[in-house]
């Protein structure tokens, strides 16, 4: 177990436009050479964005992109013609395959953060796709087989106990709260990639909101 706490982030954005950033991997600027990827996983970002503020139209191609938000509301627009707001609970994935192109924004009148993650494609190309998953439950799965990956969303209370699943790559990034993982206390922002995981459970140690994200080898 490798775990690497909040503080530890790359930070980028530009907080001058409203937008904050922190890297859990190489990313842009901030090149690592020994920080590259885990598993499937190439990215995963906690981005803040302050009322009115947002990424305009970029370009993605080869990656699936999975988006949580963990407060506020996102407005997500595509080059294939989608239109959404994606708020707490729902998983939203845009499938970037070929090539495709959109905006990110925050046009609510509070604060927005959320947690994106962005996986390697077992095959590059295709066609661009898109899917939201609203109010999404701990008991079910988020598949991105595109990617060979599971997503578990796991909400903990104090002292409650859940199992992390096995498996050969494993990334837990706690969202909010504080749990006991393993025999390692993480926070908010902290996460733990695990190789080879078996018989792993997290405690909650007060209210805790983790994503689990179990790969492939």
């Amino acid at each position: 177990m490798d775990v690497r706490r909040a503080a530890e982030r790359y930070p980028g954005g530009d907080p001058a436009a409203g937008i904050s950033s922190r890297h859990a991997f190489s990313f842009g600027p901030h090149y690592d050479p020994d920080n590259l990827r885990f598993g499937a996983m190439i990215a995963c970002n906690e981005e803040r964005l302050e009322p009115g503020a947002g990424f305009d139209e970029h370009p993605h191609s080869h990656t699936e992109i999975v988006t949580w938000v963990v407060e506020g509301e996102l407005t997500h627009r595509d080059s294939t013609g989608h239109e959404t707001r994606v708020g707490p609970g729902d998983v939203q994935r845009l499938s970037s395959a070929g090539g495709v192109r959109h905006v990110e924004r925050n046009d609510a009148e509070v604060p927005l953060t959320f947690v994106q993650t962005w996986l390697a494609p077992l095959t590059p190309g295709g066609d661009p796709a898109y899917e939201i998953v609203h109010g999404i439950a701990d008991s079910t799965p988020y598949a991105v087989p595109e990617a060979g990956t599971m997503l578990h969303v796991r909400r903990l209370a104090a002292g409650e106990r859940t199992a992390v699943p096995d498996g050969a790559y494993l990334y837990v990034h706690v969202v909010g709260g504080a749990v006991r993982l393993g025999g390692e206390e993480l926070g908010a922002g902290d996460a733990a990639r695990i190789t080879g995981a078996e018989g792993i459970e997290a405690v909650g140690m007060g209210a805790a909101e983790l994503l689990i994200w179990e790969m492939a080898g």
